[in-house]
């Protein structure tokens, strides 16, 4: 079967207007000769009456954490109806539709609530919807547990279901349509030249996806590249093609970079062992924040002194680790980590020393560099990012011509 996964964000689906552009998306998938199968997020956003933070706002914090297979169950309400609202939407234009849970759809998790991961799909029940001539309408973000109860996949979930079902049916393709035409090679809020990256490789997006780029979630990323499904960033508001993700990503005309983008908050640390002599914590230093949950980056590790980085929300719980075992230590704080991505530095020389000299010649102080074979990574002070950005954009001619 020419299956092809169609998956709509809270916004392509918050009001009336916008969920007739979800309708001639699936009517365009059909008259090309594809078999949809839909998945939906919630409604809308934080504050209109059926997004999640709403209705999670309903119930106490305190009620939240302590009975999450609760919290799910209210979570889940918000796809729920989307699913029926979508599909009453398709019904209405000459499209027969059947609204499915998570779990009906045959999303099968363990019972880790809030956060569940996904143990099998048993996806036999859309074969037999789209047999009948009929679009699944799937809700996103949710699965249900081997005892029966109602599971979700983590927030931003919506994207993963997207790509277990398409890897399930064995899709010709994933089309993840938001509010915007597809994958830019920066920020056009910072980058007013930034363009369209009409292809790029599983690889490269996953880099963008972890480094800040909220246009898809990582994992969705990651599962669709283990099921080689090619993935397709689309507007859910114009006719543009969006942005093509498979394996190989643009291989002919491509230059070395293929986009930039960065990640706020982060703080710099440096430990050094002339303040820490005597205290033999300091050689455990990078176990002990391990162990106790702290998620490091940008690391460099010297014979005499350590320098890394962590997100600013982590800073508390850092500062009672360090108390505890009494290791000295300094700090950068209000930095912006700074993610410069294409295959096509992978091996070829120069490429840090171009990076270097254009923030340079910007005057933006480089606190710190890493790099591996797809991405270029810089510590620089929040207040630099955005004339670090426009730099770099402009140092390896990503506008538009």
């Amino acid at each position: 079967m020419n299956l092809i996964v169609q998956k709509f964000g809270g916004t392509s689906v918050s009001n009336q207007e916008r969920r007739k552009c979800v309708v001639n998306k699936v009517l365009e998938a059909k008259k090309q000769g594809y078999l949809p199968i839909v998945v939906v997020s919630a409604m809308g956003r934080k504050g209109e009456p059926y997004a999640t933070d709403t209705l999670l706002s309903l119930v106490d914090k305190e009620f939240k954490s302590s009975n999450k297979l609760a919290a799910d169950l209210l979570m889940c309400c918000g796809e729920f109806i989307s699913t029926v609202v979508v599909s009453n939407e398709f019904n209405r234009n000459g499209i027969a539709a059947v609204p499915l849970t998570g779990g009906q759809a045959g999303i099968i998790t363990n019972d880790n609530y809030n956060e569940a991961s996904v143990k099998k799909v048993e996806p036999e029940k859309i074969f037999q919807i789209v047999k009948e001539g009929k679009v699944p309408v799937i809700a996103g973000f949710q699965g249900i547990s081997e005892n029966g109860y109602f599971t979700t996949l983590g927030r931003g979930g919506s994207d993963v279901t997207a790509s277990i079902i398409g890897c399930a049916v064995k899709a010709c393709k994933i089309e993840v349509y938001k509010d915007v035409d597809g994958i830019m090679t920066a920020d056009p809020r910072i980058v007013e030249d930034a363009t369209l990256i009409e292809k790029i490789s599983y690889n490269e997006l996953f880099e963008f996806a972890e480094q800040g780029a909220k246009v898809i979630h990582p994992r969705a990323v990651e599962i669709a590249m283990a099921g080689n499904i090619p993935l397709v960033v689309k507007n859910t508001l114009s006719s543009c093609d969006g942005t093509l993700i498979n394996n190989f990503g643009e291989t002919t005309g491509k230059g070395l970079i293929t986009g930039i983008t960065y990640m706020s908050g982060r703080i710099q640390i440096n430990t050094k062992l002339k303040d820490n002599t005597n205290n033999n914590n300091y050689a455990d230093l990078l176990n002990i924040l391990g162990l106790n949950g702290i998620s490091i980056d940008l690391i460099n590790v010297f014979p005499k002194e350590n320098i890394f980085t962590i997100d600013e929300s982590s800073f508390g719980k850092f500062k009672e680790i360090m108390d505890t075992f009494k290791i000295a230590y300094s700090t950068i704080e209000d930095c912006s980590k700074i993610a410069i991505i294409g295959n096509g530095i992978c091996g070829v020389p120069g490429v840090m020393a171009r990076i270097l000299k254009s923030l340079t010649k910007e005057n933006v102080e480089v606190l710190q560099t890493a790099d591996s074979h797809a991405t270029i990574w810089c510590l620089v002070n929040s207040t630099d990012k955005d004339k670090a950005i426009k730099a770099l954009h402009n140092e390896f001619n990503l506008g538009s011509q």
